[in-house]
């Protein structure tokens, strides 16, 4: 999916970074808040982006979609400071306690009885990882490797275990006081009563305690608790994986522990972010830069939710687009609510294309606020397919082709020197007309009968088609405008949207020259005839 900048000359690519220094393209201005960090320079190890993943759960579209944006903002950091190095850390909070079961898991009994375990130490239900977290981490590195992302993968059990987050953890135990007093007020009294920023493994059952410190020694590094069973005090050090951090406070750790320079999270966490910022700067370090994008809605406006299953997931997408559109609808105005559902899949798809096409023809300050170069890192991949996938919808329907061959004949008809069988990207684009209109089109359309001013405009078009066999779609859509003003539609829209109700069963569609063309004057004609006939339901 990343082509990267490889194909650029010097200069070319001097004249993008000049203009990448005032673009306003979200990316780029992510991307100087990095800058700003360092005003005397980079450290020698490089520039540190993160995304956090949470596995008690299966990667998922929003996982693709803080991955796929932050990588943006790395590349364009790449772009903007060219030998400085970078890493993006894959990040798996791998260490939580298993607090409840999901349902849908198979070997329920098996999960229940290891409640409060590391994930790293509770068994896989599936049977095919030394633990379920093993499991859900080895889903979500296939995730990413799939689609070509560059990353470093930590585990929260390994950097505790290790000892790599051993020196931050003691600066957490002598800083105490001070991040209690910035936790306690937002917690409630109950929970104010037993909170602790520390979470101790227990030494005999393994399970990661939520209990009251009754006693901490910052100079042997330790903390001490009620045993929950037997009520006899236990003394633990903070550091090796004997505790782990109470996840805001956690988080600050991380960022300390790792140089974290950037990342993004949720709207739904911007309260979270300034208590781990608070924490960072007690801890002596400085924040990460990061903005906080707005969540999804799904198709009815309403806040997607894994419970009631409203959303949609990245399979889905993927069974009828490229990923390079869902990272275009990615890109899109990240800090703007969108929904995502099924229905934007079409058209964000065509708008990518689009881009595409117009990236060799635009100036550098243009090119860097297309979307396309976000998507790849770098000017995209010359690709123009002969027609719109709303277009091949369109013809699925009318049509009524269920097999690629016939699709392909007809694209071959119209753009002869496409390839609808040698051309992979074509091919794909052609089933995955037929098997998105067959799912989610098929069952939505209507066909309604003309009234008489449209049944006499209809008669008129069908007339001209048959004196003009061998017109363009430049010049069938020439016709179809005349014969709209000619009958007097007001606005003239109107015209075109009884078009698509008539003749398409559907209120939106194609641009009716070029789909003409593509259907084939005879197939239009008759396609017209129908509906002066017997309209078909």
């Amino acid at each position: 999916m990343f082509t990267g900048l490889d194909s650029l000359s010097p200069t070319e690519l001097q004249a993008l970074r000049d203009e990448a220094l005032v673009s306003k393209a979200w990316p780029f201005e992510e991307a100087r808040k990095v800058i700003a960090r360092y005003p005397e320079g980079f450290p020698a190890d490089g520039v540190i982006f993160e995304t956090g993943y949470g596995p008690s759960g299966l990667p998922h579209i929003g996982t693709f979609g803080e991955v796929v944006r932050t990588t943006m903002v790395r590349r364009a950091f790449e772009l903007l400071q060219p030998g400085v190095k970078t890493r993006l850390i894959a990040f798996s909070d791998d260490m939580d306690g298993m607090r409840k079961v999901p349902p849908h898991l198979p070997n329920q009994e098996l999960l229940k009885a290891a409640l409060d375990l590391p994930l790293t130490v509770v068994p896989d239900p599936f049977g095919t990882h030394d633990s379920f977290g093993a499991h859900n981490n080895a889903r979500l590195r296939a995730f990413l490797d799939s689609f070509g992302f560059d990353y470093e993968f930590l585990s929260s059990t390994d950097c505790y275990r290790s000892g790599r987050f051993d020196a931050t953890l003691l600066k957490v135990l002598a800083k105490y006081e001070e991040i209690m007093a910035v936790m306690l007020p937002t917690l409630g009294a109950e929970r104010q009563a037993t909170y602790s920023p520390f979470l101790p493994v227990s030494p005999t059952t393994g399970k990661v305690l939520q209990v009251p410190i009754t006693a901490r020694d910052e100079a042997a590094g330790t903390i001490s608790y009620a045993d929950p069973d037997t009520g006899e005090t236990v003394t633990v050090p903070v550091t090796g994986g004997h505790c782990k951090l109470q996840w805001k406070v956690d988080w600050a750790m991380r960022w300390v522990a790792l140089g974290v320079d950037y990342e993004m999270s949720g709207k739904d966490l911007i309260d979270s972010v300034k208590l781990s910022s608070q924490i960072t700067r007690i801890l002596g370090a400085k924040p990460p830069e990061g903005f906080n994008y707005e969540l999804f809605l799904d198709g009815e406006g309403a806040k997607i939710s894994k419970t009631k299953g409203n959303g949609l997931t990245i399979e889905e997408w993927l069974r009828y687009a490229p990923p390079e559109s869902l990272a275009f609808y990615m890109f899109q105005q990240p800090r703007a609510a969108k929904k995502l559902y099924l229905g934007v899949i079409p058209k964000a798809m065509d708008d990518y294309f689009q881009f595409v096409a117009a990236f060799p023809g635009q100036a550098p300050k243009e090119q860097l606020g297309n979307p396309s170069f976000h998507v790849h890192g770098g000017p995209p991949p010359a690709y123009a397919p002969p027609v719109t996938f709303a277009l091949l919808l369109n013809l699925v329907a009318v049509s009524g082709a269920s097999d690629a061959g016939m699709l392909g004949a007809y694209l071959k008809r119209y753009a002869p020197q496409c390839d609808p069988e040698g051309d992979p990207r074509l091919k794909a684009l052609i089933d995955a007309a037929i098997a998105f209109h067959a799912d989610h089109v098929a069952p939505t359309l209507k066909r309604r009968a003309p009234d008489a001013r449209e049944r006499e405009a209809l008669a008129e078009l069908e007339l001209w088609l048959q004196g003009h066999a061998d017109a363009d779609a430049e010049a069938i859509q020439f016709e179809v405008y005349e014969i709209g003003k000619r009958y007097g539609f007001e606005p003239l829209r109107s015209w075109f949207q009884a078009l698509y109700e008539i003749l398409l069963g559907s209120s939106q569609g194609p641009r009716m020259g070029t789909f003409f063309a593509l259907y084939g004057v005879d197939n239009s004609r008759r396609l017209i005839g129908d509906a002066l006939g017997e309209v078909r339901a």
